[in-house]
């Protein structure tokens, strides 16, 4: 990482799916694996702080900004190798890592598919979708933890629904640099089969505009899901909740803060639909969980990251 390739005040929100946000303080791109694992090591031992960008598709900088370094991950290699052992790079696209796969006739990623962010990205929050994870296929992580390179196990990340310890308290001092995983062989055609029904699912419930995917967390709470009329029978079996079918139940489907809207489509997304500020969509965010807890006194909780400095932030709308 030399000095002249290090910027600041790099704005953050063309690089976040919400276009929203501050600047990164500190910024630097690493396109490869020895270059993020050279950046990570020399940040810890100068004791920064850091903060890891991938493709943005589940973060929210702060209006005021993202404080310390802010690394953008651009590494991309993926391996194939025998026996269905594959090797990606943390900043690999997830939708990349589902092509690669499939092209070799292994199955597992087909619900990767529609989804924007990168394998990193997948593993901090253990992305999944259709009743899988990413966390079922992971043998290995490789990482610069407090400036040491090692492999760990998966079981080292605490890896649970939507989450894992790369979301929770000094997460930059832990670096993942690239996944193995194990994958069973697969028939093409209904691998691609499964990759196209879950796009159609995505593409029917998604809206177009700017924004993070869902940006709640499911609820699994059995008692709750028996109490609700209109909950679909699949769902309440399961004790599943859907944080949308709750937002929409409290009368705030279509909401407005300002350019922060809940999409009328689905109302787990939060849009950005007139250069919204972070601070507009978080306050958005916040009404539902209000609204949500006060209704069927259940808190919801994000899957988007807030990042940066959020010490002084207050509320832009009404409770």
């Amino acid at each position: 990482m030399k000095p002249e390739e290090v910027t600041r005040s790099r704005p953050l929100a063309p690089l976040t799916t919400l276009r929203a946000g501050g600047a990164a303080e500190q910024f630097y791109c690493a396109r490869d694996r020895e270059a993020l694992a050279s950046a990570a090591a020399y940040l810890h031992a100068n004791e920064m702080e850091v903060t890891i960008l991938g493709s943005g598709s589940n973060v929210l900088p702060s209006d005021r900004g993202v404080p310390g370094f802010t690394l953008l991950n651009r590494t991309s290699d993926i391996e194939v190798g025998p026996g269905g052992e594959v090797v990606a790079d943390s900043g690999a696209a997830f939708q990349d890592l589902f092509l690669k796969t499939a092209q070799a006739g292994l199955a597992g990623f087909s619900y990767a598919v529609g989804i924007p962010g990168t394998v990193g990205g997948a593993l901090a929050s253990n992305a999944g979708a259709y009743r899988s994870c990413i966390a079922e296929f992971i043998t290995g992580v490789e990482v610069v933890e407090d400036g040491v390179r090692s492999w760990i196990g998966p079981e080292d990340l605490q890896l649970s629904y939507r989450d894992s310890r790369l979301r929770r308290g000094d997460a930059g001092r832990c670096i993942v640099l690239r996944l193995r995983f194990q994958l069973e062989p697969g028939t093409p055609a209904l691998i691609y089969d499964d990759a196209r029904d879950y796009q159609r699912q995505r593409i029917g419930k998604q809206p177009p505009p700017a924004s993070a995917g869902s940006f709640f967390k499911n609820v699994y709470d059995q008692g709750l899901a028996d109490s609700l009329p209109g909950l679909p029978e699949r769902l309440r079996a399961s004790g599943v909740v859907p944080s949308g079918f709750l937002i929409e139940a409290v009368g705030l489907r279509g909401y407005r803060i300002g350019g922060a809207m809940l999409a009328e489509r689905h109302a787990n997304f939060i849009l950005n639909v007139g250069r919204a500020t972070a601070s507009e969509i978080r306050s958005l965010a916040e009404l539902a969980k209000a609204r949500v807890a006060d209704r069927f006194g259940t808190e919801i909780e994000e899957e988007v990251l807030y990042l940066g400095d959020w010490a002084d932030w207050q509320s832009v709308g009404k409770p």
